[in-house]
């Protein structure tokens, strides 16, 4: 059971979430986010949390940078792209139940303090970058995580305010090359 309000893109993503979760879902419409949204995702805040689970490409991503700059002490869910891809097209509607419920109970919050607990070094270390196979291994290792994926400097910084231990972004490290 699923406490907090979810926040998704659109109406097809509200029915796919439903089939997963009994939870009350906010659709935010895609980019037209305007102040009536924010509020009423703002009051969903202050009653019960929120966890936004957005489309893992550019137009999510933008959705969720835009609620998170004016909602305060909300959880990020992703789908990896991979889970939310559907005959060329991706999105959270795409998604099985078994992908959503995964991604809704390793939702993160944001820290508020800044960490450096990882840094560039460590990308290339686990080769997270600079190698051919970075974006795959970043793939996966979000999905582990529960962090989605990212491009280098995006998935560093979900490294750093995702409160991502070393103990368990090790433990991912060795199951996913173990898969790779």
């Amino acid at each position: 059971m699923i406490k907090e309000i979810i926040v998704v893109e659109g109406r097809d993503d509200v029915t796919a979430v439903k089939k997963a979760v009994d939870a009350e879902l906010i659709a935010v419409g895609g980019f037209g986010i305007n102040k009536k949204v924010i509020d009423k995702i703002k009051e969903a805040q202050k009653r019960q949390g929120v966890i936004v689970l957005t489309d893992p490409d550019f137009a999510g991503e933008k959705i969720r940078r835009i609620i998170s700059k004016r909602v305060k002490n909300i959880k990020h869910a992703y789908i990896s792209q991979e889970d939310g891809t559907k005959d060329g097209d991706i999105g959270v509607e795409n998604a099985s139940p078994e992908v959503i419920i995964r991604a809704l109970e390793n939702a993160k919050f944001e820290e508020k303090e800044k960490r450096q607990e990882f840094n560039v070094n460590d990308m290339f270390f686990f080769k997270l970058t600079g190698d051919d196979d970075s974006k795959e291994r970043r793939d996966k290792l979000g999905k582990e995580l529960g962090i989605g994926y990212a491009n280098t400097s995006q998935f560093l910084k979900r490294l750093n305010n995702y409160g991502i231990t070393k103990e368990e972004f090790k433990k991912a490290i060795i199951k996913i090359n173990k898969e790779i």
